[in-house]
């Protein structure tokens, strides 16, 4: 659905969509087995995309795109490849940052946290993140999109910050009695049902991810 409107639209919205799925789907491959056992015991999900994330992640764009083809006008190419740099800098911090960034720090506590952890995060991760922003800056500048490259990139980063904010905030926390251990999974890896610890229960990743690239989308519209 989201690939489908987002062609519909033109062969530049198609290749910014494709920009970010190609990417993620390679950095998710990079040092795959490592990421698993470094995350596997706090994250719900793993390398592989399924609806919910395609959504979290593409949905914006999509509604972007939409909106270029029912009412043409500039703003909706900023909000599109705004929303999409968020989310490109958020997964491209994630699945580098996690591979290489060693142990992460909460944005929020300065305290180190578990690989994997929402709202942590490293030099690396954040130097990624960056570089996804950009990236989606240079692709949006390629095609001739009307938004300008300051826009689009700071849009991105913004998004990516308030992703690692609300994911050490108000994303759900849950906690392993038996393992003592601080976790997102309703089942902890050890077999264990969890019990709520803070943040707001059912915020979960994927509804941060979907904010993420709401405030890209609106950061990128604002300061074109």
């Amino acid at each position: 659905m989201v690939g489908t409107i987002s062609i519909a639209a033109g062969w530049s919205w198609g290749a910014l969509l494709l920009s970010l799925f190609l990417s993620a789907s390679a950095l998710s491959r990079l040092g795959e087995r490592k990421k698993a056992e470094r995350v596997g015991p706090v994250v719900v999900k793993g390398g592989e995309r399924d609806a919910g994330q395609v959504l979290a992640n593409g949905g914006v764009f999509a509604v972007a795109a939409l909106g270029s083809i029912l009412a043409p006008s500039p703003i909706w190419y900023a909000m599109g490849a705004g929303a999409l740099a968020a989310s490109t800098a958020d997964t491209w911090a994630t699945e580098i940052g996690t591979l290489e960034g060693g142990d992460p720090i909460s944005i929020i506590s300065g305290k180190t946290v578990a690989p994997g952890t929402s709202g942590g995060i490293t030099m690396v991760g954040t130097a990624a993140g960056v570089g996804g922003a950009l990236f989606i800056g240079v692709v949006a500048a390629l095609a001739n999109w009307p938004a300008p490259f300051a826009a689009v990139a700071l849009g991105g980063a913004a998004g990516a910050l308030a992703d690692s904010v609300l994911g050490a905030t108000l994303q759900s926390r849950r906690w392993c009695e038996l393992c003592a251990t601080a976790t997102e999974r309703l089942v902890h890896s050890c077999g264990t049902p969890t019990r709520q610890a803070g943040g707001l229960a059912g915020l979960d990743n994927d509804a941060v991810n979907a904010a993420c690239s709401t405030v890209g989308a609106l950061v990128a519209l604002l300061l074109s």
